[in-house]
């Protein structure tokens, strides 16, 4: 099914929604609330209404290194799509991640190792979250191979990691994509996207990102703890805030500020920074800070309450994204206010990912509708430039 056919037949059902304040463009898909850990290691939507735009077996992925719950969400979103997962593979045969993803895909084969997922000529992508430190040169290998990548957050941890991912990526004319999912994989997040590409807050002015998560040790492996793995704060959740500022802004590139780190917390794991923070100027002159941490206490329900405030000339919006703190229990609203007044506008259940679907069309058709590759990769280099000139506000350890 090419795009054309699909948006055809997503139409009728969406125009439908914009009684209920949704803008006719978006698609006519549903979700449900995540299934996820409290850690939010396993942050996975289930998109109950999805449209498949290629038919079984036309699009066909790999999933490969399995360190993070992530890998979850990703194989979610294309097989929705319409995506046939036929490989795993993890270095580690017990890892229960693998497990779980054979339970769910029982039609997928274990590898034995990488070099045989690539030379499946039948595999258009592969998926994966392995270390933070090594998805770089991972996807410079994918690519090599005449694949295109689908890596989760962050993706790189250095920034020569990063130059080495353009020139493969201008050598091969591969995709070099990024699980951001806390736009890509939340509703409230995909229509935000919509609003303001539709003016409906005029022009962006400021962008703010909180994106607080809870930590967990028992649950974490230990990467999570050393910085040259995890690539510090800014640099892993952080990424999602710099990609969320760069969509909405409509900025292509912007300067760091001012940036910050700290480890407030947690000194028996002295390379874990518990708090960052940045500062962020676009080259559209929009403004952007954005506050990342594990911070989220106990008694809330839900790994984060991560939100985003928008300010525009004739409006705001705000997103909390994934509950509504001590008032409702369901995720994704979206709060706008314009010259009529103040609207709710709860999406949960009828925004759908549509992400997932328009990168299966990309791979297959070479376009990029649901991502630049240069917005991509500008995401990632701002977290890695915020991340190296961030100074400490606590002592910094002496191992860094």
């Amino acid at each position: 099914m090419n795009r054309r056919n699909f948006l055809a037949q997503a139409a009728p059902a969406a125009t439908a929604l914009a009684a209920f304040g949704l803008p006719a463009t978006l698609a006519a898909q549903g979700a449900k609330p995540a299934f996820q850990t409290k850690d939010g290691m396993n942050y996975a939507p289930v998109n109950t209404k999805a449209r498949a735009v290629v038919k079984p077996g036309e699009f066909v992925f790999a999933a490969a290194y399995l360190e993070h719950g992530h890998i979850n969400g990703q194989c979610n979103g294309l097989t929705e799509a319409g995506g046939t997962l036929k490989w795993l593979y993890d270095p580690n045969p017990q890892n229960p991640l693998l497990a779980g993803l054979r339970k769910k895909h029982p039609q997928a084969r274990v590898a034995r190792s990488l070099d045989e997922i690539l030379d499946d000529k039948a595999v258009h992508l592969v998926a994966g979250a392995a270390v933070p430190n090594v998805r770089g040169p991972i996807g410079c290998r994918v690519m090599q191979a005449e694949k295109d990548y689908f890596t989760d957050k962050t993706p790189f941890t250095e920034l020569g990691q990063l130059a080495d991912a353009r020139r493969v990526v201008a050598g091969t004319k591969r995709k070099f994509m990024v699980y951001f999912s806390e736009r890509l994989h939340t509703e409230s997040g995909m229509h935000a996207t919509d609003l303001v590409k539709q003016g409906a807050i005029g022009k962006v002015i400021h962008v703010l990102g909180l994106g607080p998560h809870r930590l967990s040790k028992k649950s974490r492996p230990a990467w999570f703890f050393r910085r040259e793995e995890y690539g510090g704060i800014l640099c892993d959740i952080g990424s999602h805030q710099f990609e969320q500022f760069l969509t909405y802004s409509g900025a292509t590139d912007a300067v760091v500020a001012d940036a910050s780190v700290a480890n407030y917390a947690n000194p028996d794991t002295p390379e874990l920074e518990d708090f960052g923070q940045a500062t962020l100027i676009g080259d559209n002159g929009v403004s952007n800070y954005i506050r990342v941490d594990w911070f989220t206490p106990d008694g809330l329900r839900t790994w984060g309450d991560g939100r985003i405030f928008i300010i525009g000339t004739k409006g705001t919006l705000e997103l909390r994204k994934y509950l509504d703190l001590a008032r409702d229990k369901t995720s994704d609203h979206v709060f706008l206010v314009d010259a009529e007044g103040e609207k709710h506008i709860p999406v949960s259940g009828k925004v759908g990912y549509r992400f997932f679907g328009e990168l299966i069309l990309d791979v297959l058709n070479r376009t990029e509708t649901a991502m630049t590759q240069a917005h991509c990769f500008k995401a990632a280099e701002l977290c890695l430039k915020a991340q190296a000139q961030a100074r400490w506000l606590t002592p910094k350890p002496t191992t860094l």
